[in-house]
């Protein structure tokens, strides 16, 4: 397998797991305000900013990937 795609699938599997681990604590920290506040399970404003510029970020990550496995294994 080329360096680069294997570095590219690398990338999105890290990316998946950096998105998926966050959203699902964001998610719990949301669930136990509710329980606390009595109110329906939302998350606030800065929770949305937090996910929305890790998903910014997470975008690089699999070209930066792919950059750098072909630039070591070429």
């Amino acid at each position: 397998m080329h360096p680069a795609l294997e570095g590219l699938i690398i990338g999105f599997a890290l990316a998946a797991v950096l998105v998926g681990s966050e959203y699902l604590l964001l998610r719990r920290e949301s669930v136990e305000r509710a329980e606390r506040f009595k109110r329906k399970v939302e998350f606030d404003d800065t929770q949305r900013r937090r996910i929305r510029s890790l998903m910014r970020f997470c975008v690089f990550i699999p070209v930066g990937f792919a950059a750098a496995f072909w630039l070591m294994f070429r």
